[in-house]
């Protein structure tokens, strides 16, 4: 009997010989729900179309950037390399440093302006017998020597002496004199024509003095250190007010940027 009331309880006033009809009608609506991930897959579409556009369209911005990043680093490369080609030409032009010269150096052997190309040089005229100017400027070109010889990545720097006082200026006395400077400094003298010839080319004005009761003198002269290219070509020049850093760092910058005729 108590069984018999569950039954009713539950299923109520529904008839019990309608109740397989239901069921089998329950049974058949379920096949037609859509799952909760099919539901949630139709949602998921819009949104990585959405995603996939936002990368195209970066992908092509990044490419487009790049491309014109690309371009305007080849336009300036291309320009920098006119204009220093240009430089070039217009050094070639400079009437200073264009002829040829032939002196001896300390060593005794005779040595011309061809015995340099390939290298750069820091050309300094002066005499033995100079009492201060002379050494301080020697002093400064060689110590800018050995700070270009500490960076690795710069060519050495060649280190050159020529006398404006070559009736005091033998080899001997150059040999004596060089000494004292840069261990790579090449002092050269000659004839008074060869001097002579030699310092006009660097329009480098060299005057003696009177002669003193112990026949000393003093020769007045251009007081200026030249930077001359692998070329063969005057690039640069420093006076007195120049410090040896400053040379340094220009000579240092003119290494870098330089444009060989042959390349």
């Amino acid at each position: 009997m108590l069984k018999m009331l569950g039954v009713r309880c539950i299923v109520g006033t529904l008839p019990l010989r309608g109740l397989p009809r239901l069921q089998k009608t329950l049974a058949s609506s379920e096949r037609f729900l859509p799952p909760r991930r099919l539901l949630s897959q139709d949602q998921n579409p819009p949104v990585r179309s959405a995603q996939l556009k936002l990368r195209t369209r970066l992908a092509v911005a990044l490419l487009f950037g790049g491309g014109l990043l690309g371009v305007w680093g080849y336009v300036y490369s291309e320009k920098q390399q006119k204009l220093r080609q240009q430089r070039v030409e217009q050094l070639k032009q400079v009437a200073v440093g264009q002829g040829n010269f032939s002196l001896l150096d300390h060593r005794g052997q005779r040595r011309t302006k061809q015995d340099f190309l390939g290298s750069w040089l820091l050309l300094y005229f002066g005499f033995t017998h100079c009492p201060d100017i002379c050494p301080d400027e020697l002093d400064k070109l060689s110590a800018v020597v050995a700070a270009l010889d500490q960076d690795a990545s710069l060519p050495p720097v060649q280190p050159v002496f020529i006398t404006v006082d070559p009736e005091r200026d033998d080899v001997a006395a150059l040999a004596r004199y060089v000494k004292d400077f840069h261990p790579r400094l090449i002092g050269l003298t000659g004839t008074v024509e060869e001097v002579k010839l030699a310092g006009r080319d660097y329009r480098v004005y060299a005057s003696a003095g009177p002669k003193d009761e112990d026949g000393d003198y003093i020769v007045d002269h251009t007081i200026l250190v030249y930077l001359i290219t692998p070329d063969g070509l005057f690039l640069d020049y420093y006076n007195r007010m120049k410090n040896q850093d400053q040379i340094a760092e220009s000579v240092r910058n003119h290494i870098r940027n330089y444009v060989r005729l042959d390349s």
